[in-house]
């Protein structure tokens, strides 16, 4: 469970009105790949060589377009659950195991006995005197720790109370069984970070059900009220609406903090499920529940493993739920259901930094003119009665606590601080090092090795550590494993685009994470040469590198490719909606060229002039977007045709190539795009 910082100053509210629309269907969701059976032995189990007294667990399986799975394990030892005995299982499509991370590199997880020497009830008492909650219940469970140190007998002591706070504690302390000594503690519920209500006025998926509306999208993302109570299992009733107009955009108006709650649930999912991949959360196409008006004068909100939980803010004027909120603490759900990252030592670094930059990610993914996104954290909550934001992500030491630059001695600070480093990464890898402007707020990031870092584009940087994210680590994963498991990542990702690879590489060099066995392969990235920058560009790899809306990448054969199989089909439905594909690449400074060009064949059964249906070849940079030309409808032709454009004045910035097509209600256009390039020279 993640939670804000308590005694959070809350800056004013921005009036919000929402007039929402009637529910629409999630897009692009992609169901997790069903997991297999327990293994024991199993074919991963003989694969991996394990002892017979261990079994492996699945906790979840990504695939890759080609066929190629991550299965994540956890495991038990003579029917122990085993603390830290997690790993990543890579696996061919044909089954052939590829390769293992086996968490902290440990193979071995069994204990040495299986009797304890430390009673059950003394444990309980270790861990019952370690909570600053009031106790509602604590209960031990005999484990094996192997998340350092020498794999061994011990109790994992879970103590659930309330703080004084108000904020719920389940707090672990793991007691060595053998001593009695205390090995581990951390509290599921932990510091977080967000900003209070900016989002402007927006749009909601809510449901009608009879003569009323209620606060919830046919995904499952729903909002209810819990009028005060500090219960953790209290559900909280459904907020509904009789005409559809929610809130007021005061604080007054009890809907206000379940519209910026509901906006943010469906704006984090939407960003997981378009820019990543991901269908939600847990990866199975379902929302999650957020509870709003926790407690009284309550100054946080937390993600407790299943839903979103705010508190009122001091006075109970600032509800805490903003988009920020929601991002960041929705993607410690994410980052629960792939890597684990435990919440101490560098491995709590990485979580918290992790939902700082898919916090980060959404902001700018949401693009409201109300609130632009920036690499500030908590920038609008005025946290410290002086303007200034809770983290910055170009120089983390700003905030007088966090850490620029990796240490031996990062391990040993509250996550929140050593999060620094790998905000500092994020900022470097994905902007350059320097002084720059982004969205009208101004950052210098220096680096801890005196070497300049040319970033490789934000959006890139985002599917890069969520690659690491989902596939490379483990409960303990420390920042030598980041590095790793991020510069994998990216040839995986972006075989053909070594300048990300390098951006990843060269900025953790700059934040002082030492070289590890894994590289970009040497050298700096060569001046263009001519080459077309683009990824799958002929779309011959199916649905993968473009993102956007499913199932336009097809090798449907109802419209003819111009070569191989594949091509991009958008519209076509005869019914109304819009359609996008989408890639996004860094143009070199020293380009002295850069064409965009695609092959386009439009059909249709409109007649006439009109324009009824329309495709937009688009470009996005730094927010922006500008449409390079619309075709219709009355463009038809039966052959494919050439389209090109000159994108030499966006040189040494990352940009978004984009195809926007929309269709009306009636009669189908199909805009079929092939063979497309961004040729740099």
């Amino acid at each position: 469970m993640r939670r804000l910082t308590p005694g959070l100053a809350i800056g004013a509210a921005l009036a919000t009105i929402v007039v929402s629309v009637p529910a629409a269907t999630a897009v692009g969701a992609t169901p997790a790949a069903a997991l297999p059976s327990a293994s024991s032995p199993g074919p991963d189990h003989a694969a991996l060589g394990l002892a017979s007294d261990e079994k492996l667990v699945p906790r979840s399986v990504l695939t890759d377009r080609d066929g190629t799975q991550h299965v994540r394990y956890d495991r038990t030892w003579n029917g122990l659950r085993v603390l830290g005995g997690d790993l990543v299982v890579e696996k061919s499509k044909a089954g052939k195991l590829e390769s293992v991370r086996f968490n902290a590199g440990r193979k071995d997880v069994g204990a040495r006995t299986r009797t304890a020497k430390v009673a059950r009830s003394a444990a309980v008492a270790t861990g019952a005197e370690r909570s600053k909650a009031t106790k509602e219940k604590s209960q031990g469970e005999l484990v094996v720790w192997a998340g350092s140190g020498t794999p061994r007998l011990a109790y994992d002591v879970v103590t659930t109370g309330v703080k004084a706070d108000q904020t719920p504690s389940r707090l672990h302390t793991v007691v060595d069984a053998d001593s009695g000594a205390v090995i581990s503690s951390w509290d599921e519920i932990v510091n977080g970070t967000g900003n209070s209500m900016y989002s402007g006025t927006v749009t909601l998926n809510s449901t009608q059900s009879g003569s009323t509306w209620q606060l919830k999208d046919t995904i499952g993302n729903y909002t209810t009220d819990l009028n005060g109570s500090t219960s953790s299992t209290a559900a909280g009733t459904l907020f509904t609406d009789a005409d559809n107009v929610w809130g007021t955009g005061a604080a007054s108006s009890r809907q206000t903090a379940g519209v910026d709650a509901q906006y943010g649930a469906e704006k984090t999912y939407a960003y997981y499920n378009t820019q990543l991949g991901r269908a939600g959360i847990w990866n199975n196409g379902t929302g999650a529940r957020s509870r709003v008006h926790y407690g009284n004068a309550y100054v946080n909100a937390f993600w407790d493993g299943t839903q979103m939980t705010y508190g009122d803010g001091i006075g109970n004027t600032h509800p805490l739920t903003s988009i920020d909120v929601a991002a960041h603490e929705m993607s410690h759900g994410v980052t629960e259901n792939t890597a684990g990252l435990a919440y101490t030592g560098d491995a709590g670094g990485l979580n918290e930094a992790t939902s700082d930059i898919f916090g980060t990610a959404v902001e700018f993914y949401a693009n409201s003119s109300a609130d632009p996104g920036d690499y500030l954290i908590g920038e609008k909550i005025d946290i410290n009665g002086n303007g200034t934001p809770l983290r910055y992500m170009d120089k983390p030491s700003k905030d007088g606590a966090s850490q620029d630059c990796w240490t031996t001695g990062t391990k040993n600070l509250d996550p929140h601080y050593s999060s620094g480093p790998l905000n500092h990464w994020f900022f470097l890898a994905s902007e350059g090092s320097g002084a720059r402007t982004v969205n009208g707020v101004s950052y210098n990031s220096p680096t801890c090795n005196g070497s300049t870092v040319t970033g490789a584009g934000r959006t890139n940087i985002e599917k890069v550590w969520y690659r690491t994210l989902s596939t490379k680590l483990t409960s303990t994963s420390n920042y030598a494993a980041a590095r790793e498991g991020a510069i994998a990542s990216a040839k995986e990702l972006f075989p053909s685009n070594a300048a990300v690879c390098t951006a990843v590489e060269s900025a953790f060099s700059a934040i002082a994470v030492p070289a590890g066995s894994q590289s970009c392969g040497g050298g700096t990235t060569p001046p263009p040469t001519g080459g077309n920058i683009l990824q799958n560009a002929g779309f011959e790899s199916g649905a993968t590198v473009w993102t956007g809306t499913a199932g336009p990448v097809t090798n449907n054969t109802g419209r003819p490719a111009r070569t191989g199989s594949w091509k991009l089909w958008l519209g076509g439905n005869g019914s109304a909606g819009t359609e996008t594909q989408q890639q996004t690449v860094t143009i070199p400074s020293t380009a002295t060229s850069a064409t965009l060009s695609f092959w386009v064949r439009i059909d249709t059964s409109e007649s006439g002039s009109t324009a009824y249906d329309t495709m937009k070849p688009q470009v996005v940079v730094n927010g922006t977007t500008t449409t390079l030309a619309t075709y219709s409808n009355a463009n038809a032709n039966s052959s494919y045709v050439q389209k090109s454009f000159n994108l030499l004045a966006y040189k040494g910035q990352s940009v978004t190539v984009k195809f926007t097509e929309t269709e009306d209600s009636s009669l189908q256009t199909s805009f079929v795009v092939d063979d497309t390039s961004l040729a740099v020279s």
